[in-house]
């Protein structure tokens, strides 16, 4: 019997509803992991903490830290934090996966920061690797923010040629956290000497891991393995990704000593917040009809369209460009300069549009993306579970359309099953189709399918068949209103916003052709007129 009960009992005929209880373990009580579908496996594995109250009473948060966390807008952790924090504090490894925009930056970011505690001019202590320059400014953001007041400094390499000349061990001991992409890092510690020391490294997060440790020209293995080298013995890692391969599983099992494993919800499936629809095109041509159909519409900015290459983004930019929206793009061939002020001037609602590759479908945390389109199919699940979670994010809803053809059918089952375990309506035809063998499906996923060229089908002109001298006056007075309808033509693609591109000057080749065609009648008919005369006089 509790103080409530005996309560209760001393007041008589007076009905009260039982207040919540404080949640101190999530295994036991109504908020349990459970419930929420967290699965940690490893041994001895803490409990998790559903308030950052209990996590401040249980590891002696920093008030300063609390207080950065509740600025930034984290009130009650989520699923991921609730367990990864706790494990981490203890100085436990972990490979961790959770879905797109589930606050995975900040379950490791705390727990390194309350570890470090306080600036000690020793170099790096922790180090955060991301697979993109985008992802790495966007995680040092938010570290400066929850290291607002306790001192720590956080440095992420913006120019590598400088930072070859100017970088060094004595300059590194201003910093405390170090954020980089494997191919920077690596170039710096391939220097004589090296230009960064890791050794003082305590610990090592690997942000996307699925993605960095790929093979190949897409993947960052190799870098990986001199990064490693380079930090000392006693460095704790920390892996966290979207997704969930078996390829880092093992790797991490056999690798880090004491591992626990936790995930959050299903395993490769999106977020229940965003509505999902395949939209069957035809073919390439009817991409771009669909997306302007979805602009005719009426879209909802910010969005999102992905395609499979640089090349096939500037095409599509080419193409929407002058349909009266704000669109811009970004891939890998623009300086990093232009690239920071497109994201800038998204983020700041002046582009409504944004073109963009795989560049920008890992971990970059757009506020509001309302929808996602998926101009090309993704090569993979995985790639298209980063992609649609660009929206939806921190349980708010979204929008993801696919267009596909019938190059795209071997792949749409892998799609069609994540959308299903994500709760959105799927053809049982798409779930029936067969199965791709697991060597076909790999080089799928690293060779993009060939596909024609962006871009609207011109309009045909017929050539006119002149026969008579009449009929090119006609001709004349047909290619007058010929120029007014393409003026008009071209008033139409801004209100309409359909692209045309009319071929240039045809109308006045027609004319140029059909005037030679009767000079050379007249010489064959003046030709035909002497052979006439020559045998009548014979």
């Amino acid at each position: 019997m509790d103080s409530f009960d005996i309560f209760k009992k001393l007041s008589v005929g007076a009905k009260f509803k039982k207040p919540e209880k404080c949640v101190s373990n999530l295994e036991n009580d109504k908020c349990s992991a459970k419930q929420i579908k967290i699965k940690a496996v490893g041994d001895n594995v803490p409990n998790a903490l559903a308030t950052f109250d209990m996590m401040k009473n249980m590891y002696s948060l920093s008030p300063l830290l609390m207080d950065n966390l509740m600025k930034s807008g984290y009130t009650v952790p989520t699923p991921i934090q609730t367990q990864s924090i706790p494990i981490m504090l203890q100085k436990r490894q972990i490979f961790a996966c959770a879905p797109t925009g589930s606050g995975k930056t900040a379950a490791f970011l705390v727990p390194i920061i309350h570890h470090l505690s306080k600036p000690m001019n020793k170099g790096f202590r922790a180090l955060i690797v991301s697979p993109t320059r985008e992802l790495a400014k966007q995680t040092l953001r938010e570290c400066t923010r929850l290291c607002e007041g306790i001192g720590l400094r956080p440095h992420t390499f913006t120019k590598i040629n400088k930072d070859k000349e100017k970088f060094n061990p004595k300059l590194a001991q201003k910093f405390d956290i170090l954020i980089a992409t494997p191919n920077r890092l690596v170039f710096l510690l391939e220097q004589e000497p090296p230009a960064v020391e890791l050794t003082n490294i305590e610990w090592l997060v690997i942000d996307e891991s699925d993605k960095l440790f790929e093979t190949g020209i897409r993947g960052f293995r190799d870098q990986l393995a001199i990064i490693y080298k380079a930090c000392g013995p006693n460095t704790k890692r920390a892996m966290f990704s979207a997704t969930y391969t078996v390829e880092v599983a093992k790797w991490s099992k056999k690798n880090l000593d004491g591992l626990i494993a936790v995930t959050v919800g299903n395993r490769n499936t999106a977020v229940t917040t965003i509505e999902q629809d395949l939209v069957f095109v035809g073919n390439e041509e009817g991409k771009l009809i669909a997306m302007r159909d979805l602009v005719k519409k009426g879209l909802s900015p910010p969005v999102l369209i992905f395609l499979q290459s640089k090349e096939r983004a500037k095409e599509l930019f080419s193409e929407l460009i002058y349909d009266g929206i704000n669109v811009d793009v970004i891939h890998a061939d623009r300086t990093q300069q232009q690239r920071d002020n497109t994201v800038k001037a998204f983020r700041e609602g002046k582009i409504w549009v944004l073109i963009c590759t795989e560049l920008m479908g890992r971990g970059i945390d757009f506020k509001g993306v309302n929808l996602v389109v998926n101009y090309d199919f993704p090569s993979s699940a995985i790639s298209y579970i980063h992609r649609i979670g660009r929206t939806g994010r921190a349980g708010r809803p979204g929008k993801a359309v696919t267009f596909f053809t019938n190059d795209d059918k071997p792949m749409l089952r892998s799609i069609a099953t994540v959308m299903k375990d994500s709760g959105c309506p799927v053809p049982n035809y798409m779930l029936e189709m067969k199965k791709l063998h697991k060597n076909t499906r790999r080089k799928m996923e690293k060779q993009s399918i060939a596909r024609d060229e962006i871009r609207a089908k011109p309009h045909r002109y017929k050539r006119p068949n002149i026969t008579d001298k009449t009929h090119s006056t006609t001709t004349q007075s047909k290619s007058v209103s010929n120029e007014d309808q393409e003026k008009s033509a071209k008033l139409k693609v801004k209100k309409n916003l359909v692209s045309i591109q009319p071929k240039k000057d045809l109308v006045s080749n027609n004319l140029i052709q059909s005037v030679q065609q009767e000079k050379k009648r007249k010489l064959n008919g003046e030709k035909d007129s002497k052979i006439k005369k020559k045998i009548k006089k014979k």
